[in-house]
């Protein structure tokens, strides 16, 4: 697998890509094992990617625009890797993984890779494995790694933890100066991008004025590193396209390039990536110590029956919740 990854053919690279990813996404014990390995195996040829994150509400036109931009820089002679995560159903537990059918075109050409994964109940619009597959789509060669997050409104911050930019894509008429200011996600945002401007551009022109003077707000009163008058640094900014009709998609790489150029040479970049290194390694420990609690034998015996009394309303959470931490500590 880790042979047809890095140097295979291109169809036995792309099943090699699959086989890779699914072995990730499984979460039987013996499968992590061969999964650490794998990755172990493959992180020397991983980094020298460019990592995007692109998100926002649903029907803002996402799947429309990575494909735009996948075309767009296969022409400009890369190799493009799209991760797209779908919502889970919380009542049936499954996805449905559209977002491939979206991207017809791209999602055919033999330098573009395109994996949709299930959100499964985790927070923050990704993937549990999303970062892991990142990595074996920058051994395989794909130079450029876009992510396609959940789009359900104010929580998608955990694609700004995983990705070199942040972009967030909005409507016109999407809501007012305090609409843009109030949204946690807009502050995390390096880039934001008005898309279907062609359908009203009077409309797309007002949005971009009130999400600029909010970045500017958010800028002098909140995050340090967005201040306006230091020009070493990147200020976030708000473009608009129309996806649809591929207008514009030039100078939104042309943004991507100054980001990139202007991060790298203030080492803004390599910290970033540091930090994410360090987030993916707690990320994996919270992970497994909850998967550890669930399997102790003294939780595993007490768990129905403290279910049931909070259920019944003769428990409160909190403190069934404490009773198994307290037992989970002592020693079996």
């Amino acid at each position: 697998m880790q042979q047809g990854i890095l140097s295979g053919a291109p169809m036995a690279q792309r099943r090699a890509m699959a086989k890779a990813i699914t072995l990730l996404e499984s979460t039987r014990a013996d499968h992590r094992l061969q999964a650490d390995e794998l990755l172990t195996a493959l992180l020397p040829h991983t980094g020298q990617s460019f990592r995007l994150g692109i998100s926002g509400v649903p029907g803002v036109g996402k799947s429309t625009f990575i494909e735009a931009l996948g075309l767009y820089l296969i022409g400009l002679g890369h190799r493009v890797a799209v991760l797209t995560i779908d919502p889970s159903s919380t009542v049936s537990g499954g996805s449905i993984l559209g977002d491939k059918t979206r991207m017809e075109r791209l999602s055919v050409h033999e330098k573009a890779y395109i994996r949709p994964s299930p959100s499964s109940g985790t927070l923050g619009g990704v993937a549990e494995k999303t970062r892991e597959a990142m990595l074996v789509c920058e051994a395989a060669g794909y130079d450029v790694v876009i992510v396609e997050t959940v789009g359900v409104g104010q929580s998608e911050t955990a694609v700004a933890n995983m990705t070199d930019m942040f972009v967030l894509m909005q409507l016109p008429n999407a809501g007012d100066d305090l609409q843009a200011i109030k949204k946690g996600v807009m502050e995390l945002a390096d880039l934001v991008v008005i898309n279907k401007a062609d359908l009203d551009p009077d409309a797309a022109t007002r949005a971009r004025a009130q999400i600029s003077s909010s970045l500017r707000l958010l800028g002098l009163h909140g995050s340090p590193d967005h201040v306006h008058h230091d020009q070493k640094i990147w200020h976030p900014q708000v473009i608009q396209l129309s996806a649809l009709h591929a207008r514009g998609v030039d100078a939104f790489w042309a943004k991507v390039l100054e980001f990139k150029a202007l991060q790298t040479g203030n080492g803004k970049f390599a910290l970033r990536r540091q930090k994410q290194a360090l987030a993916w390694m707690w990320e994996r420990i919270d992970a497994g110590l909850k998967t550890a609690f669930a399997r102790h034998p003294r939780v595993k015996t007490m768990l129905p029956h403290l279910t049931q009394e909070v259920l019944a309303g003769r428990m409160a959470a909190s403190t069934a919740a404490r009773n198994m931490l307290l037992a989970h500590a002592e020693k079996t």
